[in-house]
């Protein structure tokens, strides 16, 4: 059976990334859903000195350990204005130490999505550019705007955003 991460890109206990993230990898037929969440591992700010007096964090090799043990991920970015989630970028920061192409060629389901009309636009189409840089394989992007209107009942609401959804999960899919 293949296993797939999924991840959302913020540290917020109720973070709706994390929950488009988990809702698409479970649509994933004869795969393992492993959910990562950026609160499970101890990450301090990265630092160059950090690093240089104290070494890589264990809680950052943990991380790109089950990442991995994967087949493939699917990661849903938080946008905080334009841009990564603190938490998630300091977890790639670290990451990026143990293996520059810390996604390891692994297919990738890219997502992002705000309460607003853009749902995180910006930062998946930066994340898109990217993410191939740091040993992505991004197989498919989607943008789900205004979460609150368009997921509910722990599914996608509209009918037309969740077609679309499916044909990305498909092509994904068709890729582990």
């Amino acid at each position: 059976m293949k296993k797939t991460i999924a991840l959302g890109g913020s540290n917020s206990k109720e973070s709706i990334n994390k929950r488009l993230a988990v809702y698409s990898a479970n649509k994933i037929d004869n795969s393992e859903t492993i959910v990562l969440d950026l609160n499970d591992y101890d990450l301090p700010l990265y630092g160059v000195d950090f690093e240089n007096e104290k070494g890589i964090p264990k809680d950052a090799q943990r991380l790109i350990d089950v990442i991995a043990s994967a087949d493939g991920v699917v990661v849903s970015l938080a946008e905080h204005n334009g841009s990564y989630s603190a938490a998630f970028k300091n977890a790639m920061d670290w990451m990026s130490r143990i293996n520059p192409k810390l996604w390891g060629e692994r297919p990738m389901l890219l997502l992002a999505t705000s309460p607003g009309a853009r749902g995180g636009q910006t930062v998946l189409n930066s994340a898109a550019a990217s993410f191939p840089h740091l040993g992505a394989n991004v197989i498919a992007t989607f943008s789900l705007p205004s979460f609150y209107d368009n997921f509910s009942d722990q599914s996608i609401q509209n009918e037309e955003l969740g077609a679309v959804l499916n044909e990305k999960i498909s092509e994904f899919k068709n890729a582990l």
